[in-house]
């Protein structure tokens, strides 16, 4: 008999362990969980591991190690143009993982609605769930709004629907952008409606911006930088995704100090603190990126061109990714050749038969239909990666 707490058995195993095991199990190139399958800079690497020589093994600050807080600030600052106090402002987490249920918790009250846009990093709708809260759902569709990709090949969502998301309960909205899983790029016209509806209905907001510097033509915009919105939104990252770090888990919130006191009441008692050392190597790399980033994305952007064409020549419907690790893409024709139906079945189907493991991503909606026509792929991998599960992919022509 399960002895989980009611509020989180809605969620079972997270579809990203389940589906890695099975890739495990049959030996799939992993295109499903998304994590780099090479090590990420040296830089970080050699400065974590001169802190640990030197001693930093005793809990950090809870805030944060101080030169980390720095190097945050700036890098955002200097993007931005938003000045950033490293101690009032910011606070180091856990990866963005801790960072997202320490705002919830901190900020959200039972009762409280939250805006989540679908579909949606599974952990938002948890995080949702432990605060007691109730989430209201904008569903982002293929080809409809603004900043839907060349053609109208991406997602976008129906600002009417928006709108009328928004109650008189409404506490606070989610935006990830660059945005998991459909690899959308909110615009700043999108971002400029979802600011005024903020000042307007006096609504916090919450940027999940992990993949901030993962883009590949499209601009990022921090809703944080819009006009009259510092003072209303917390803005989360991570070392984990644009350095290929995501093991380290060293995360942060941005936000004013009356925003930062609820992430900060939460934090201190979730983890208090995160790795020492870990955090010494991330603000190295954060203060001196040299070329890391731009490396990872020239191979992510191949990676995610080669594998959209390969998805294409064997049937499958690819919408425009714009950022992050990941295509999406309708399996429709694809599935009906190979006779199964939905995208769990033809997940299992990719990982036991082709040798290839994809994310289905219905589990990401709150109305799991949206989702059960359509497959995420992960390209954050070796360019041999991607080619070899193309090479396996192929016999998909004679299926």
């Amino acid at each position: 008999m399960t002895r989980v707490a009611a509020r989180l058995q809605p969620f079972g195993t997270t579809i990203f362990t389940e589906m890695t095991a099975l890739a495990n199990k049959h030996g799939a190139v992993n295109l499903a969980q998304g994590f780099p399958d090479f090590d990420g800079p040296e830089a970080a690497k050699a400065a974590a591991k001169s802190a640990i020589d030197a001693g930093e093994a005793q809990y950090a600050r809870m805030s944060g190690v101080p030169k980390l807080n720095q190097a945050v600030a700036g890098a955002f600052s200097r993007r931005t143009g938003v000045p950033v106090d490293p101690d009032a402002h910011v606070t180091i987490t856990s990866g963005c993982t801790e960072a997202i249920a320490a705002t919830f918790l901190g900020l959200i009250n039972p009762g409280d609605e939250v805006i989540l846009f679908e579909p949606f990093y599974d952990s938002y709708r948890a995080c949702v769930a432990m605060a007691g809260a109730t989430p209201r759902f904008v569903t982002l569709r293929p080809g409809i709004g603004v900043g839907v990709g060349v053609g109208g090949k991406g997602f976008g969502f129906d600002p009417a629907e928006l709108r009328r998301a928004f109650t008189d309960k409404t506490r606070a909205i989610l935006v990830n952008t660059p945005h998991n899983p459909t690899g959308k790029v909110f615009t700043r016209a999108e971002l400029e409606l979802i600011a005024g509806l903020c000042r307007d209905l006096k609504v916090l907001a919450i940027t999940d911006e992990v993949y901030e510097h993962l883009t590949y033509g499209a601009e990022h915009v921090s809703l944080a930088s819009l006009p009259g919105m510092f003072d209303r939104t917390v803005t989360l990252s991570s070392v984990g995704k644009s350095f290929s770090l995501t093991g380290w888990k060293i995360g942060w919130a941005i936000a004013p100090p009356a925003l930062t006191a609820g992430v900060r009441a939460a934090h201190q008692f979730l983890t208090f603190a995160t790795a020492t050392p870990l955090q010494h190597g991330a603000a190295a790399i954060i203060a001196n990126p040299g070329s890391a980033v731009r490396e990872y994305v020239e191979l992510f952007r191949r990676n995610r061109d080669v594998l959209s064409s390969a998805l294409r020549e064997l049937g499958f419907r690819v919408y425009d990714a714009e950022g992050t690790y990941f295509i999406m893409a309708d399996h429709s024709d694809v599935s009906s050749r190979l006779g199964v139906s939905g995208d769990r079945a033809l997940c299992t189907a990719l990982i036991e038969r082709f040798g290839v493991a994809a994310i289905p991503p219905s589990v990401f909606y709150e109305n799991q239909e949206h989702g059960r026509s359509l497959v995420r792929f992960a390209y954050c991998k070796k360019a041999a990666t991607i080619d070899e599960a193309i090479r396996r992919l192929d016999r998909l022509r004679s299926a």
